[in-house]
């Protein structure tokens, strides 16, 4: 367990740091070519064009990274703050371009001005938001940028002189192969992104920066280990392995996605000696003929190595050779492996799942080399038996739970036996078979479940995606399963909205008619004061429901908003209840206009019957205009009640 959870960690740390860099790879291009282009050795010497080099490598880059960095950690306001941060850091190091003090820096100052608006939320007077907003960033980013200049820049400056001529003793002494043994079987567990980018990067294009080219930028992206073993599954191997080896090699050598030959070498782990023998042999290739690259090379395809390989003929032939030397050998070590190991016919699926089980998330590519029938599966299609649907949101008892009504509504119309319920994505069930969830939630659920088959909305009301999903499951579940047993139907109905049993959730005082906001803020705090006084729940639930839209926006489409408490917030709750706003003229919720606000409470879920109900209403649009045109707090809960 706790090997299991260093490895987590590694794999977080490694995937944040190579996430600052791989957004803004075509910046480290464009300075590549350029650099190869007009520098006084370059294809076309320009000593006008050849002045961007230097800022773009001492400036562009790394505030780039700082910012994307800041942006990781707070948004728009963590990236600002975080290249204010990396300012300080390039000018403290003015004779080295700062890409590891912008690491450090952009995620340190998002940090900095997320503490910040943690410790006086709610404390700003109504007025002075944009105020305090404006001028903390400005203080504090500027006092992180005065401790980066003064501190942070000097120190990250010793730091990466030491790292390159770490490497430059590593070279002098001939022992730079010998990091083979690390890096490739890093890259198949779950670093390959982290280690070209993260790590091997920064110190490059410091060395790149010197001599107009880095060997770093080829120990990780040379594609010629991953080759041999794909050829050699074509020759030598059993299998949907042997018949899928050519198009991953393809996928591979020219489109530069490593990933896909990750399965293949876990199929056999002797053959970690191949890649690892194979890498060794390209960098003392490399070392041999002087080889190298102007910039990384993303994805690691032999067109990318091509177009950053600086204009030399030497050069050009080393870097090939050091591809050519990689596979031959890759490709003889594995063409041995799998000669002498037990014959047998190879699953390429089962290797793929091995894979993503260690990678913690499922591969985005390697699904494509699969068979037929398991295709499907590993690229994300519907399981072939499916019992649970779940929706999910942040709190799980709002959004969520309307999306659910709507599709179990649907599932019951369709005779299909499966079950739809809701929870909050913390809380998400193992035996889930499909999850939905708004989009920007999707990224978070797929952590949490990565072996469930996720499906994306924008719209919990009227999603076109529930119809096809609906379609799907008629056409590949069997009769058998299709078929409702009375039981089934008997839940189905008592779940259905029946607003007379629950007059106490939603009462008469607590709609109100057109009414006029000036922004969302003000018109969910409104909705919550209208919780407050009505006994629903204490007053810390209005600023739990302004934070709840703020991490995810609660417009659910069709012109209805139902803001609601953060999941932390539930202990705010005293009982059930609801309220609803009337905005006839609308309200903008993140450029939607919402123009009736469902204010919700629940507590021991005895609020999902009305909001089931509610969600059906809400699903079509010409009972929204209904209750949007109602004169009254009366006619607008008998348009509920008779639905």
């Amino acid at each position: 367990m706790a090997q299991s959870n260093i490895k987590v960690a590694v794999q977080k740390f490694g995937n944040f740091l190579s996430s600052m860099v791989l957004p803004n790879i075509g910046a480290f291009i464009a300075w590549g070519l350029i650099t190869a282009l007009f520098i006084p050795s370059g294809f076309f010497p320009n000593e006008s064009l050849a002045s961007m080099v230097d800022p773009m490598v001492f400036y562009l880059l790394p505030l780039l990274i700082g910012y994307t960095g800041g942006k990781l950690v707070y948004d728009q306001r963590g990236g600002v703050v975080g290249a204010i941060a990396t300012m300080g850091v390039i000018v403290g190091a003015a004779d080295t371009p700062m890409f590891l003090g912008a690491m450090i820096m952009g995620p340190l100052g998002a940090y900095v001005i997320k503490k910040f608006d943690q410790l006086i939320e709610g404390k700003i007077r109504t007025g002075f938001e944009m105020l305090v907003n404006n001028f903390s960033a400005g203080i504090l980013g500027g006092a992180v940028a005065i401790l980066a200049f003064l501190g942070i820049g000097p120190a990250v400056n010793g730091f990466t002189h030491l790292l390159v001529v770490g490497v430059d003793w590593l070279l002098a002494t001939g022992l730079l192969p010998l990091t083979s043994i690390l890096i490739e079987p890093a890259k198949i567990l779950f670093l390959n992104n982290a280690i070209n980018h993260g790590v091997l990067s920064p110190i490059g294009l410091e060395q790149a920066r010197q001599t107009g080219q880095s060997i770093l930028f080829l120990l990780e992206a040379n594609p010629g280990p991953g080759l041999g073993v794909l050829l050699a599954f074509m020759f030598f191997g059993r299998g949907s392995a042997k018949s899928s080896a050519p198009g991953a090699a393809i996928i591979h050598f020219i489109g530069g996605i490593h990933e896909i030959y990750f399965p293949y070498v876990l199929m056999r782990p002797l053959l970690f000696v191949s890649v690892i023998l194979g890498g060794m042999s390209g960098v003392f290739t490399l070392s041999l003929l002087g080889g190298g690259l102007g910039a990384p090379a993303s994805p690691g395809s032999i067109l990318a190595i091509t177009a950053v390989t600086p204009p030399n003929g030497m050069t050009y032939v080393a870097n090939y050779a050091a591809v050519i030397v990689a596979t031959a050998v890759s490709f003889i070590v594995s063409a041995f492996v799998l000669k002498s190991g037990k014959q047998e016919d190879e699953d390429i699926n089962e290797a793929t799942k091995k894979m993503e089980e260690m990678k913690g998330k499922k591969s985005s590519v390697a699904g494509a080399v699969g068979s037929t029938s398991d295709q499907q599966q590993t690229q994300g299609a519907l399981p072939q038996s499916v019992d649970k649907i779940v929706f999910a949101c942040d709190a799980g008892m709002g959004s969520s739970a309307m999306g659910a009504s709507l599709l179990r509504k649907k599932v019951k119309e369709a005779d299909l036996d499966v079950t739809v319920t809701n929870t909050s994505i913390s809380n998400l069930p193992n035996d889930a078979e499909i999850v939905i969830t708004q989009e920007e939630l999707t990224p978070r659920a797929k952590n949490k479940l990565p072996n469930a088959y996720h499906i994306s909305v924008d719209n919990f009301l009227s999603s076109p995606e529930y119809d096809k999903l609906i379609d799907s499951l008629q056409s590949g579940i069997t009769e058998e399963q299709a078929e409702l047993t009375e039981e089934s139907q008997e839940d189905a109905t008592e779940q259905d909205f029946d607003q007379n049993e629950d007059d106490d959730l939603l009462l008469e005082e607590n709609i109100f008619i057109g009414k006029e906001f000036s922004s969302k803020e003000e018109a969910i705090r409104f909705a919550g004061e209208a919780l407050v006084k009505a006994g629903y729940v204490e007053e810390s639930y209005i600023d739990a429901m302004v934070e709840r839209d703020e991490m995810t926006s609660t417009y659910m489409g069709n012109n209805v908003a139902i803001p609601h408490g953060t999941e932390a917030a539930k202990k705010a709750v005293i009982k059930s209840g609801f309220t609803v706003v009337q905005v006839p003229d609308g309200v903008d919720f993140d450029g939607e206009q919402a123009k009736l606000i469902f204010g919700i409470a629940g507590k021991d879920g005895t609020h999902l019957e009305i909001l089931s109900g509610i969600a059906v209403i809400c699903a079509e649009q010409e009972n929204i205009d209904q209750m949007v045109q109602a004169k009254t707090a009366k006619e607008l809960k008998d348009i509920i009640n008779s639905k």
